[in-house]
């Protein structure tokens, strides 16, 4: 039978293909609205493993008993009203430019699963990998300037950041070491010693021959990823101004220094490069916030450097015009426990936590959403992992409720549930 419009709408049609009447009406719905207009030509996702306690950083619990409110004080921002904690002193003079949602809120209490809903935007599913927003963003926009989409420094932070049921030809690339490192090197990024130009491009030459052979003999997606990954690393290789992208040493001695010269600083420097020189999305792992055990010593350890780094990163988007189009988001997996424990520190605790966000299109100086007067839960204007998630697709110009293709001709929605948080557009 032919299928057209009409008989195509069929209960039997419909669920042959596992859509439902809903999705062609709101894929209709979606279209009749037209692409959504593109704040965020770049996304810098700064990842802090662990847990960061919002109440020693973002969202200390001013007022609440000691046992609460924990070992550290408060420092006023730029936001009127609004303080962060005593250790984010640099982080408080920017305020002005950045949005911090104190209402996050999901139900997955260990890291992985955690981890999973920060990254992909679901919560874990035995049946599915679900796609990071990297490789989301890698399928959905491309390459551009010879430089791979997506980017992850230094490497890959948790299984959650990869490509899932997409390709593997959409998985990040890592760099395999700390910018911060002396003698810092690129993995795979230069010539082999020996190897000229010339002969290069002849080593090219052949290799496309034999990939093509083989290629036609068998088809798999294996096969595809390591064909897209092969012409991505030849195209940096080849490329002068890609190689330059990731050569850290070619920036100013004082701008390294304002970022800090430790791994959180020149991390966030060499985002700021990529993303500068062509890289869509960059992932950027710092520190260890799993402090279950004297919080205030690690604390000490980890928030400084991440305080100097990412103060200085805003600031720098924001003087070299780029602000405006480069989204800038700071998460970790959930947030701690309200109680400091018998440990001097604290538990983990997904109810509600912290997140930040500035740039490509957000509200620049808001604080949106509350927590309770004990740090425990949403007070008002609670996000889920599928608002974020939504959101941060809307700013990049991609309908998180398109679907994709995957396993078993399965069609699956970039995100199936949440919304756009209006309130935090600028």
């Amino acid at each position: 039978m032919k299928v057209n419009r009409r008989n195509f709408l069929t209960a039997g049609a419909l669920g042959a293909l596992g859509i439902t009447m809903p999705d062609i009406l709101r894929a209709e719905e979606s279209a009749a609205k037209g692409p959504a207009a593109v704040k965020a030509k770049s996304v810098i996702q700064i990842y802090l493993p662990g847990g960061m306690a919002h109440q020693e950083s973002w969202d200390p619990q001013v007022g609440a008993p000691i046992e609460y409110r924990g070992p550290l004080g408060s420092t006023p921002t730029k936001i009127p009203g609004v303080h962060f904690s005593s250790n984010m002193k640099r982080t408080a003079g920017i305020a002005d430019k950045i949005t911090v949602i104190r209402s996050m809120t999901h139900g997955e209490a260990a890291h992985e699963r955690g981890a999973h809903n920060m990254f992909t935007g679901y919560k874990p599913s035995p049946a599915l990998n679900y796609p990071s927003f990297g490789s989301v963003v890698s399928h959905e926009l491309g390459g551009r300037k010879n430089l791979p989409p997506y980017v992850c420094i230094p490497d890959k932070p948790n299984n959650f950041a990869g490509t899932g049921y997409l390709s593997s030809a959409f998985g990040p690339f890592s760099l395999g070491s700390d910018p911060a490192s002396s003698g810092f090197k690129v993995r795979d990024l230069s010539l082999p010693s020996g190897i000229t130009e010339d002969r290069f491009a002849q080593r090219r030459s052949m290799r496309d021959t034999v990939d093509s052979h083989f290629s036609n003999l068998e088809k798999s997606d294996a096969l595809t990823g390591m064909d897209s990954f092969y012409q991505r690393a030849y195209s940096m290789i080849s490329s002068p101004e890609a190689r330059a992208a990731f050569d850290i040493a070619k920036e100013d001695t004082k701008m390294r220094d304002a970022y800090g010269r430790n791994s959180a600083g020149q991390r966030m420097l060499l985002s700021r490069r990529l993303v500068e020189a062509g890289v869509r999305h960059v992932t950027m792992t710092y520190g260890s916030w799993d402090m279950h055990d004297g919080i205030l010593a690690g604390m000490d350890r980890n928030m400084p450097s991440f305080d100097q780094a990412f103060a200085a990163l805003i600031t720098d988007l924001d003087q070299r015009g780029m602000l405006d189009d480069t989204l800038v988001t700071v998460t970790s997996e959930f947030g701690r426990t309200p109680m400091i424990n018998k440990t001097a520190g604290r538990d983990h605790w997904p109810k509600v936590f912290s997140v930040a966000l500035a740039g490509g299109g957000i509200k620049r100086g808001l604080a949106y959403g509350t927590s309770s007067s004990t740090g425990s839960d949403p007070e008002d204007n609670p996000v889920s992992v599928a608002d974020f998630a939504h959101t941060i697709y809307h700013l990049m110009g991609i309908d998180a409720g398109k679907h994709l293709m995957a396993p078993g001709a399965r069609p699956i929605a970039i995100v199936d549930s949440g919304r756009v948080l209006k309130d935090i557009l600028a």
